[in-house]
């Protein structure tokens, strides 16, 4: 059904057929066809505009019309085969970037008391799934579903030396830069998450430096505008790496 609704709209002849919108868009709207752009499907765009920024030419913008509705489920459906059609070694080409295909595997924390003594041994991950950036997971992916989320900066994976051990442990983890990436990309993309997807609990680890406060401010508005009552915790780190504060913001 046809309704009238934000969707993208690609300039061909200001497209250089650099393929960074497809790679930018979540959702696998986005292919490239003789060298150019092209909307896959209507029903595949959710209108929030992800891929914009990422356009050198100027050849993608918004605009207002009917158009078939977004379809969830039919983008899980097309995530899926993007997946299962690319093998795990090979690169993929511009509308189907590795960085987009959701996987899920199991953590490799060991159980309590499992390691052995002596040597002290390596500390494994502890990430489930993939992807992992904010702007790369579609909300309609499926570790989504009643998770108890990490919403991280990006830069704190890097600064806390605990992050897989004190904090990833029973979490989906999704990262990000509030300074450099499309915050307003970022909040639509809370909101519809938050609404639809039985979120259980929200943590927000951020850096002390002042670029990053905006991020739990961002998911506490994102908190509101979905009008789920979510508890939120902020987690802050400083920038050699010590855990400074851990409060309750929502």
């Amino acid at each position: 059904m046809k309704i009238k609704r934000k969707i993208i709209e690609i300039d061909e002849e200001r497209c250089s057929g650099c393929g960074q919108c497809a790679e930018a868009c979540a959702e696998g709207a986005i292919t490239m066809v003789d060298g150019k752009a092209r909307l896959m499907s209507e029903n595949f765009c959710d209108g929030l505009g992800a891929c914009i920024g990422e356009c050198p030419e100027g050849a993608l913008r918004i605009i207002e019309k009917e158009s078939e509705e977004f379809d969830p489920a039919a983008v899980e459906e097309h995530l899926k085969s993007q997946t299962t059609s690319l093998p795990l070694d090979q690169d993929a080409p511009a509308c189907g970037c590795p960085s987009q295909g959701i996987q899920i595997f199991p953590s490799r924390i060991p159980e309590e008391g499992s390691s052995g003594e002596g040597a002290r041994p390596n500390v494994p991950s502890a990430l489930t799934h993939w992807p992992v950036q904010i702007r790369l997971i579609p909300p309609t992916a499926p570790f989504l579903q009643k998770a108890d989320l990490l919403i991280a900066a990006d830069c704190t994976a890097l600064a806390y030396a605990g992050f897989h051990r004190d904090l990833l442990p029973g979490k989906v983890v999704m990262l990000g830069c509030p300074k450099f990436d499309d915050v307003e990309d970022y909040l639509g993309r809370f909101v519809e998450i938050f609404k639809s997807a039985g979120i259980r609990s929200i943590t927000v680890v951020d850096m002390e430096v002042p670029c990053c406060s905006k991020l739990p401010l961002l998911v506490r508005k994102a908190v509101s505008l979905s009008g789920v009552g979510l508890p939120v915790e902020e987690i802050v780190i400083s920038r050699k790496g010590d855990m400074l504060q851990k409060r309750k913001v929502v």
